[in-house]
């Protein structure tokens, strides 16, 4: 199988997108479910209900040795119409109804019919498979400045109870990522079941401190229907609800099973996005500041198997660059670390820790050029995989010259005054732009949502303050409305 471009170089006259109708191939995730209870009635085999899995760690592994790879990249002067075509988003709308059809059928199959045990738990963990795929989909749309794909992104993880990673994720995850705050970013030396309770609860205390601080910017307590923590709780209770009173209250455990499969296969494909990923931190001694993420802070792949079923997830790297961009016009980078095979096939080994290490730390060495103390690591087994990998290391090096920060303006309070005396980036006149996604920050209407009323001015707005469609670029970064966006 092949998804290279036909263009020439410099011309968009004849490319075409060769994975147009592959993408289809994603709708057959939430179908899944209804493939199971069908070859179950039809050959009366219980290993049918458990199809999910069985897609998840054997299937699609295989198809990611089969079909290879894609690295092709659409053409710079096609991007915006690639990003306008709305095919590619009805493509993840669709999702949605096949996912919560499958959903209440399966359910209904689990109280209803005379299912075994055994049985009954497999369909619960496949239709937490599509769950899980599903946060897949909630986060393709979750990121989009439209609200009415922000609200899909909710409704897409309430059957998982997981609406919290609609705030966590955006404005959590996307800010600290590759860095020891981000409790979605894993470590060398951790393993995914002790990464697992870390990220799970950390990334909920994330999220709500996150609206908290929020409403606390506006001097009103976060215990309201606009807390997006709580509204997309509230739509998991609701269809839970529902549920119970539909099935009783036996169904509940199966709810739970369901639940816990769907969050647990977005956790593993976090584990291994950001595994010993970490960005340095720059600048002098009280000025110091992450440098900005890059592609050399995401493991990439380009399988075109996984990257058909999940929406091009797999090119994580152009993702936390361009966080708004869409699934289908996301870039292969070179200078992205890439993992071994796809993301399906991962997980397989993200289950078994020795042969993770055994694959992946080295990985991780050669990364950072053979100096492993550049990279995230788990602060109880530091000392022990710093001499493990001695004979590879190189002396530190000295911090780099502030001149050579990715990102000056935030190196030493020099260029930040300057910053503010001239109107560059960071202190504009009336306001500023996001120059990654052009957000705007206009002072005569604020961003309320944000808990900046009408008439706050930009110089009230705090430096750690981040793009709140992005979360990629700080208050510092931000150049006067109308700038070439970067």
């Amino acid at each position: 199988m092949s998804a290279k471009a036909t263009v020439p170089v410099g011309s968009t006259e004849r490319w075409t997108d060769r994975k147009r109708y592959l993408w289809l191939i994603g709708l057959v995730v939430p179908s899944l479910v209804f493939l199971a209870i069908g070859l179950h009635a039809a050959t009366g085999w219980g290993v049918w209900l458990w199809l999910g899995p069985i897609v998840i760690l054997i299937v699609v592994p295989v198809l990611d040795l089969v079909a290879g790879l894609d690295r092709s990249n659409p053409p710079d002067e096609v991007i915006e119409q690639l990003e306008n075509d709305r095919y590619y988003r009805w493509i993840t709308y669709a999702f949605l109804p096949i996912q919560y059809a499958g959903f209440a059928a399966a359910l209904w199959l689990i109280m209803r019919g005379d299912l075994s045990a055994v049985d009954s738990v497999g369909l619960a963990i496949t239709v937490g498979c599509v769950g899980g795929i599903g946060i897949n989909t909630a986060h393709e749309l979750g990121h989009k400045k439209e609200s009415h794909e922000r609200w899909l992104s909710k409704i897409a993880l309430a059957q998982s109870f997981y609406g919290h990673f609609y705030i966590e994720h955006n404005r959590g995850h996307h800010v600290r990522v590759a860095t020891p705050e981000d409790p979605a970013s894993s470590r060398v030396g951790e393993s995914f079941y002790r990464f697992w309770p870390r990220t799970v609860a950390g990334s909920l205390r994330s999220a709500w401190r996150l609206e908290r601080k929020r409403y606390a910017r506006r001097d009103r307590h976060p215990y309201r229907i606009g807390n997006d923590v709580l509204n997309a709780w509230l739509m998991s209770a609701v269809l839970w609800a529902a549920m119970i009173a539909w099935l009783g209250i036996g169904v509940l455990p199966y709810l739970l099973i369901q639940a816990v499969i769907g969050f647990s296969l977005l956790e593993v494909v976090n584990y291994m996005e950001h595994y010993g990923m970490l960005r340095q931190q720059r600048g002098v001694p009280g000025r110091r500041r992450y440098e900005r993420v890059d592609p050399s802070h995401s493991w990439n792949s380009n399988n075109i198997a996984t990257n058909v079923l999940l929406y091009h997830l797999q090119r994580h790297s152009d993702h936390h660059a361009n966080p708004t961009r869409r699934y289908q016009t996301l870039r292969d980078f070179a200078e992205s670390p890439v993992l071994p095979t796809g993301y399906a096939g991962m997980i397989v080994l993200a289950l078994v820790p020795p042969l993770w290490r055994r694959v992946m730390d080295p990985r991780v060495v050669e990364h950072f050029d053979g100096d492993i103390s550049r990279a995230n690591i788990r602060p109880s087994k530091r000392a022990k995989i710093l001499a493990r990998y001695a004979h590879a290391a190189r002396p530190e090096a000295p911090d780099e010259d502030p001149e050579d920060d990715p990102v000056p303006e935030a190196a030493t309070e020099e260029v930040a005054t300057e910053a503010r005396a001239t109107g560059r980036p960071g202190e504009v006149a009336g306001g500023g732009m996001c120059p990654g996604c052009g957000y705007v920050y206009d002072e005569r209407t604020g961003d309320p949502r944000e808990g900046f009323p009408a008439g706050t001015p930009w110089s009230a707005i705090p430096d750690s303050w981040c793009c709140p469609d992005c979360g990629v670029r700080e208050k510092i970064d931000f150049v006067a409305p109308g700038t070439a966006r970067v």
